[in-house]
């Protein structure tokens, strides 16, 4: 697959210096995908929602379109339809599954529901290649999820495949511009899926695939350049990687009028905060004002076990402490922030999407701050900014950071009150698993893998006296996006040796157990 990265047009008088093709989201699980795979083959996409007005889609000046796969039947009442001046664009249309099937009754061709669905792996016949599967075998696998199914294509257009279950699996007419697949092409159980959106994306829509990191980092720095002008910047730090990559597109634009504010709130993991301050202050050499507030956070904290109770407390408490820091600094008007886009989907940021939750950088800054706000990575996913960030220099440590709660360990101290002395146990036995996955290279393969310092202890035997210690619970999950996860098989000799040392190096570890839940019915996090 291509690395490909780029920047949104979040304004209507942006000047578009890429190929875009548009996905429009029908409510399919595998929408966000769609994009990213896009992006892969060096071709920057956006994802909108299915109802998004006319003039949004214009306005992007897309070379494609590409209608996602949903849930709903194109003949239930409610179903999202498809709007018919989408066809009079100009420009190719790809529909996948549902959006193939919305073509097809949209054009005359005939959808019904078939006897028996088609889900997981299937089958694919390829009885005329056509320009969309130009260079894919006669018969190869793929991905279906539908019970609906393309019985006749409307007139005009060629017949491409079939499948166990699809007499028409794939379509095209060359002379409309319309295209359709009944498969997942995004989905890695479709091997030959990433060939046909390029045949799609380079044959079809003529895109010239020059989106790539290093093409973001030019663009950013123009843009925020024009952006900030001769003004001056603050950004919080907190060493995820999102935040980090931000602040060095930043710095890289404007230079010394960014300063960094790094909150130690004493909540990190080990020796987090001298990575942090040693990268930028060090290495980077970035303005960095770092705070010590670890006695302000725990005394906020004290007695407080309700996790909820927990962030309130930690986030109210940051916000105190960058306004104090952000007053000291003269004349400063832009706050950089680590938005990614992922975020801008979730909070609602197209045109008519859904909140699905909202998201607040830097510990939920406040409305009446009086800042505004510089978002380089607003357009990019988790996957793109550790690409961008490679591309700046940033270290590996940092590139490939785990997601870490912003709360910190005190969420991860379940049901008891984060103490020093019960953050520094976790810490410990947080450091020692790191250090043993990292050993055995397994850490880039997890998505996350922490501890879990519960409130309760149990009874134990070391050198013939009976303890009475804390237990450790070792979580480590897979995920490509965090929506589901499983949990991770990790070797049992690797399992054996994090635990022997967590109970022989932290004398108040009595037990270490593993959690092997997945999501769902679990969540990653326990609070």
């Amino acid at each position: 697959m291509c690395s490909a990265h780029e920047l949104p047009r979040t304004q209507p008088d942006d000047a578009q210096s890429v190929d875009s093709v548009v996905v429009l989201d029908y409510g399919g699980q595998y929408s966000q995908l769609i994009a990213r795979r896009v992006r892969e083959c060096g071709v920057f996409s956006e994802l909108l929602p299915h109802h998004a007005a006319l003039e949004e889609v214009i306005r992007r000046r897309p070379k494609g379109l590409i209608l996602s796969g949903g849930p709903a039947s194109v003949y239930e009442e409610n179903a999202p339809p498809l709007h018919r001046e989408l066809l009079e664009l100009g420009v190719p249309l790809l529909g996948i599954c549902y959006g193939m099937q919305l073509l097809a009754r949209e054009l005359d061709g005939r959808v019904e529901r078939a006897e028996v669905g088609e889900f997981g792996r299937s089958q694919l016949t390829v009885s005329d290649q056509g320009r969309l599967l130009a260079e894919t075998p006669p018969e190869q696998t793929c991905w279906m999820s539908h019970r609906d199914t393309v019985f006749a294509t409307p007139p005009g257009f060629r017949a491409l495949a079939s499948s166990t279950a699809s007499p028409v699996a794939a379509f095209e007419s060359t002379e409309r511009g319309v295209y359709g697949i009944q498969f997942h092409p995004e989905v890695v159980h479709t091997p030959y899926g990433q060939k046909v959106l390029v045949n799609f994306l380079e044959d079809v829509c003529g895109c010239e695939r020059s989106w790539s990191a290093r093409s973001v980092i030019e663009e950013q720095i123009e843009r925020i350049r024009a952006q900030v002008g001769d003004g001056r910047a603050i950004c919080g730090l907190s060493g995820g990687v999102d935040s980090s990559v931000a602040a060095l597109l930043v710095h890289r634009a404007i230079g010394d009028r960014l300063t960094c504010v790094f909150v130690d709130h004493g909540l990190m993991r080990k020796n987090e905060g001298e990575q942090v301050i040693a990268a930028f202050r060090d290495h980077f050499h970035v303005p960095l004002v770092a705070v010590d507030a670890e006695d302000r956070f725990l005394a906020r904290l004290a007695g407080v076990t309700d996790p909820e109770e927990k962030r309130k407390r930690i986030g109210a408490e940051f916000i105190h402490v960058f306004e104090e820091e952000a007053a000291k600094l003269e004349d400063t008007r832009f706050l950089v922030q680590g938005t990614l886009y992922s975020d801008v989907i979730e909070s609602g940021g197209g045109t008519g999407a859904a909140t699905i939750k909202s998201h607040h950088n830097v510990g939920g800054l406040p409305e009446d701050l009086e800042f505004e706000l510089v978002e380089p990575l607003r357009a990019l996913f988790k996957d793109e900014v550790r690409a961008v960030g490679a591309e700046l220099g940033l270290p590996d440590r940092l590139v490939w950071r785990q997601p870490f709660p912003g709360p910190g360990l005190a969420i991860r101290i379940v049901g008891g009150e984060a103490t020093r002395e019960r953050l520094d146990i976790l810490r410990e036995a947080d450091a020692i698993l790191q250090d043993e996955i990292r050993g055995a290279g397994l850490y880039r393969e997890l998505w996350q893998s922490f501890c879990v310092l519960p409130d309760i202890r149990t009874v134990g035997v070391q050198g013939d006296v009976r303890t009475y210690g804390n237990v450790i619970v070792i979580r480590a999950v897979t995920s490509d996006d965090a929506m589901t996860a499983d949990w991770a098989r990790l070797p049992y000799d690797l399992l054996e040796k994090v635990a022997s040392r967590m109970i022989n190096e932290i004398r108040p570890v009595g037990r270490v157990v593993l959690d092997i839940t997945s999501k769902p019915p679990g969540t990653i996090e326990w609070e």
